[in-house]
């Protein structure tokens, strides 16, 4: 089963945390990735940019409009996820509660099972 490890944040949450306990967040994603390697169960990670350097593309009646970030006015923003490979839902939610950013409140991890996946074509 493969399942998305999705890393929300909360800007306010982050800045109220001192510089060592936000480089302990950071770095503890090293120690994190190394030991779902190890299991076999890492299949990627993905950090993404800022919301405010987003876009969002529509189209109505053939005309396409682009409308600069964020796509939502929200103080949560996806920063990022990781998708792993886990026996169980039961295994996916151990393999998040590794996570660095479970330590604080705020910063927490969503986890869903991925339904379909079509991976990479040759």
């Amino acid at each position: 089963m493969k399942f998305m490890l999705i890393i929300h944040m909360n800007p306010d949450t982050w800045a109220g945390l001192d510089t060592e306990t936000q480089e302990k967040v950071m770095n503890g994603h090293d120690a994190f990735q190394a030991k779902i390697r190890a299991t076999g169960e890492m299949e990627g990670t993905w950090a993404l940019a800022d919301p405010g350097a987003s876009a969002v593309v529509s189209q109505r009646g053939g005309k396409r409009t682009v409308t600069d970030g964020p796509y939502l006015e929200a103080k949560e923003f996806l920063a990022g996820y990781y998708v792993i490979e886990a026996d169980s839902r039961d295994r996916a939610l151990e393999i998040a509660a590794m996570m660095p950013e479970v330590e604080f409140g705020g910063l927490g991890i969503e986890v869903r099972e991925i339904l379909h996946y079509a991976g990479p074509t040759a």
